[in-house]
C-alpha cells in the first residue's frame, strides 16, 4: 500500500522528495475530484504544481489522459521551455502557455488550476466578476481578476502573459468566454478555490435567473473574505475531499 505523505506543521518538509511526493499526491487527487465533479471536457483542462527543487519546472497531467484515470506515476514534469523532462506523454500546449507564464509571474504560487467547467465557462461569457451574494463567494471578493478578451485557443506565450497580468496578485481570474483560473500556495488551495469558484458561478447564475440578488455589504464581504478566503482556509477546505477521494480511489496514489 502506498503511503500518503502528511502535511507537516507549517508545511516544512524533511526533504524535497517528501515535498514533491506530497504535491504530486494532492495533484493526482485534484484531477480525480475534478473528474468526479464533472469539470472535465474532452482533453481540455490542466492543474500544475511547481517542483520544490526546480522552481522553473512544474508537474502536470499528460495531454489526452482522462482526469479520472490519473495517478501519481502518470504526472509529467515540464520545464519552462515546454519540454517534458520526466514522465511519459505529451504536454498540452495551452497548459504550458498559460501555466508557465502564471508560475513565472507569481513566484509565490505553488499550483494553478484551469478547466472548462460548465458554470465557470457559462459565467465567463458575461465578462464580469462575481458579486458578493453568498458567504462562500466572499472568498473572492476584491480578489479575482477578469481577462476580458478572447482570441481562440491559447497557444501563444504573449497570450499567457496577458492572462497572468489579468490574474495579478489575486487568487483567481475569470477568462472571458473560456472558464476559470485559480492559484494557491499549495495544490490543495488552488484546487479548492476552483471547486468553490465553480459553485459560486452556479449560485450567481441560479440567483439571477430567479430574480435580483441582494449583495452583501462591502465591509462585511471583506471581513468574510478574511475568514473563508485565506491560504489556510483554502488548504483546509480541501482536506475532507482529499480523504474522500483517496478512500474511494486509492489507486490514484500509485
Amino acid at each position: 500500500m502506498v503511503e500518503i505523505v502528511p502535511a507537516p506543521p507549517g508545511m516544512a518538509f524533511d526533504s524535497p522528495e517528501d515535498e514533491r511526493l506530497y504535491r504530486k499526491q494532492r495533484l493526482a487527487a485534484a484531477f480525480r475530484l475534478f473528474s468526479r465533479f464533472g469539470f472535465d471536457e474532452g482533453v481540455a483542462g490542466h492543474i500544475t504544481a511547481r517542483d520544490p527543487e526546480r522552481p522553473d519546472h512544474f508537474w502536470v497531467n499528460p495531454f489526452g489522459t482522462h482526469f479520472g484515470h490519473i495517478r501519481v506515476s502518470d504526472l509529467i514534469l515540464v520545464d519552462h521551455q515546454g519540454d517534458v523532462v520526466e514522465g511519459d506523454g505529451p504536454v498540452n500546449i495551452a497548459a504550458f502557455v498559460i501555466h508557465s507564464q502564471v508560475h513565472a509571474a507569481r513566484p509565490d504560487v505553488v499550483a494553478a488550476a484551469h478547466a472548462h467547467s460548465l458554470y465557470g465557462k457559462a459565467f465567463s461569457s458575461l465578462r464580469r466578476t462575481l458579486d458578493p451574494i453568498t458567504q462562500d463567494v466572499c472568498a473572492f471578493y476584491e480578489d479575482h481578476g477578469l481577462f476580458d478578451d478572447y482570441t481562440g485557443v491559447v497557444v501563444d506565450l504573449d497570450e499567457g502573459k496577458r492572462i497572468a497580468a489579468a490574474l495579478g496578485d489575486h487568487k483567481a481570474a475569470i477568462l472571458a468566454n473560456h472558464g476559470l483560473l485559480t492559484v494557491g500556495h499549495s495544490v490543495d488551495e488552488a484546487a479548492w478555490w476552483f471547486i468553490t469558484m465553480e459553485r459560486s458561478c452556479q449560485a450567481q447564475l441560479v440567483a439571477e435567473a430567479a430574480g435580483t440578488p441582494v449583495l452583501i455589504d462591502a465591509d462585511m464581504a471583506r471581513r468574510t473574505r478574511g475568514q473563508v478566503g485565506s491560504h489556510l482556509a483554502g488548504w483546509f477546505s480541501f482536506q475532507p475531499l482529499f480523504d474522500r477521494i483517496v478512500r474511494e480511489q486509492p489507486d490514484l496514489l500509485e
